[in-house]
């Protein structure tokens, strides 16, 4: 009877031996996936979002692609939404870098966050190019024509037709960045006023429009419309640098904070010389 207790005893001993051993062993050899990347050389992947200005999306998406290139191992992820989505976005933390294509309100200033001008941006008022006798506008003309005050060109030097004013949707970054320039708190843009989703789309209208008027990024003008002057200044890029063309604003990443990690190298590259390079394809470069 001894000698069966103790068989049992000892086999029953035995089995949690092997027990304890297979369970050291399977939780021994697996590593989280960044552990077992960063011991072979390899470095974890990250993600992180950029969020915000439609207007600013088209330059981050070719951006984030060539950094992406170079470092193949974050991602960046880049979303629209309009600058004031951005500035949300980053404000409360959804993502890493909010851009914005106009500078930040009062109100906006207090929650935090690191403006980081990645470049500049002119805002061209455009006509079709059959309209050969308007060439030059004061800002109060452009002000009056897209509140509705002024509804025929006549009244600006042009010929006796009426003005086809096109604007941009509500949230677009152009959009807001030409009422707080050009309409100012005390005008707003006509509800007459075509509506076009995209810079494209206003120089798409206009250009097949005789008697219309909208407004688009520098980057955008093409021999399909005609910019006019502000206040005897061409809508160029030397002029916006130089502060003459009024009609022009910042594109800025926002960051809560100073930016850390993937985030800070992301923007570094922007402003690195190579990015510029990119901007300087169809807006003004900061550096």
């Amino acid at each position: 009877m001894f000698s069966s207790v103790k068989s049992k005893l000892v086999a029953s001993l035995l089995a949690g031996a092997l027990l304890v051993g297979a369970l050291s062993g399977c939780g021994g050899t697996e590593k989280p996936q960044s552990e077992s990347n960063t011991s072979s050389g390899q470095a974890a992947k990250t993600t992180i979002t950029t969020a915000g200005s439609t207007s600013v999306q088209p330059l981050s998406e070719e951006l984030a692609k060539a950094f992406q290139a170079k470092k193949p191992n974050i991602t960046v992820n880049v979303q629209g939404g309009g600058s004031s989505q951005g500035i949300k976005a980053a404000a409360e933390g959804i993502a890493e870098i909010g851009a914005c294509s106009r500078e930040l309100k009062e109100s906006e200033k207090s929650l935090g966050l690191v403006e980081n001008t990645i470049a500049l941006d002119g805002i061209a008022v455009v006509v079709n190019p059959q309209n050969s006798q308007v060439s030059d506008l004061t800002i109060e003309q452009v002000k009056k024509i897209f509140a509705g005050e002024i509804k025929n060109w006549k009244d600006v030097g042009g010929k006796d037709a009426p003005i086809n004013v096109v604007t941009r949707e509500a949230g677009s970054g152009t959009r807001g960045a030409f009422e707080e320039l050009v309409m100012g708190k005390e005008a707003k843009i006509t509800d007459n006023a075509v509506t076009s989703p995209s810079n494209g789309a206003v120089r798409t209208s206009v250009a097949g429009d005789p008697n219309a008027i909208g407004y688009i990024s520098i980057g955008y003008l093409n021999e399909e419309v005609k910019p006019v002057k502000i206040d005897g200044v061409e809508p160029k890029e030397d002029n916006v640098k130089s502060g003459q063309y009024k009609i022009s604003r910042p594109f800025i990443y926002l960051t809560k904070g100073e930016p850390q990690g993937a985030a800070k190298e992301f923007i570094e590259f922007v402003l690195s010389p190579e990015g510029q390079k990119i901007v300087a394809k169809h807006y003004i470069p900061v550096k």
